[in-house]
């Protein structure tokens, strides 16, 4: 759940698009961001926003221990290579913060895990999980009992029916419509689009209306 007032500042990692949406979350809620980190030299001394500088590689989060953390890589996979690499650096469960769009109504009996992050419009109706790490872009609905394993990818508009359980770094592509009850197995892979009717398997691929395997 979003971190409690009063709320420490937070770095990114990774300077991505979605660190410029995370960071727009981040100021609507009233969280200061410090700065983004990412390993690739040519962005530093850059901002991503205003006022949002890069302020180094991932080592740079050791000048910033008093600051929460959020990943803001795109696929699910590199988030969690990323944060393997900064509990390397001594970046513990307790550092992530939760990022939740002043448009979104988390109601009770639902969680949002640890360095999760849900931007606009995103829709959680009764008894729904999202575990860490996992992104919901603009516009996702959960229904009920619905559950998001670590590191999924919810991209913009993916309607979800009741008790759908996405894997773990799965990713979900913009207007992915997923009947209910059905599983979307670990690092498997929708394409935008996609009408989902039967449970998809890990790893796989699938596109179309209804979705088949690529």
């Amino acid at each position: 759940m979003p971190l409690p007032s009063p709320q420490p500042p937070i770095v990114l990692v990774a300077a991505s698009g979605l660190a410029r949406e995370a960071s727009a979350t981040a100021r609507a809620v009233g969280v200061v961001v410090r700065g983004v980190v990412d390993d690739d030299p040519s962005k530093v001394g850059h901002e991503i926003a205003a006022g949002v500088p890069v302020l180094g590689g991932l080592d740079a989060l050791v000048d910033h221990p008093d600051c929460a953390v959020v990943v803001c890589a795109g696929k699910g996979a590199t988030r969690a290579a990323i944060v393997g690499r900064l509990d390397a650096l001594g970046v513990t469960e307790d550092r992530y913060a939760v990022l939740v769009h002043p448009s979104v109504d988390v109601p009770a009996g639902c969680v949002v895990g640890a360095g999760s992050v849900l931007l606009a419009g995103v829709v959680l109706t009764a008894d729904v999980t999202v575990g860490r790490h996992v992104v919901c872009m603009p516009h996702v609905v959960l229904t009920h009992d619905c559950v998001a394993e670590d590191y999924a990818t919810l991209c913009a508009g993916v309607l979800l029916g009741g008790t759908v359980r996405v894997g773990r770094a799965a990713y979900v592509g913009m207007g992915v419509s997923v009947r209910e009850g059905l599983s979307i197995g670990r690092d498997a892979v929708l394409g935008m689009g996609a009408v989902v009717l039967s449970d998809v398997p890990d790893g796989e691929t699938w596109i179309g209306v209804p979705a088949r395997p690529r």
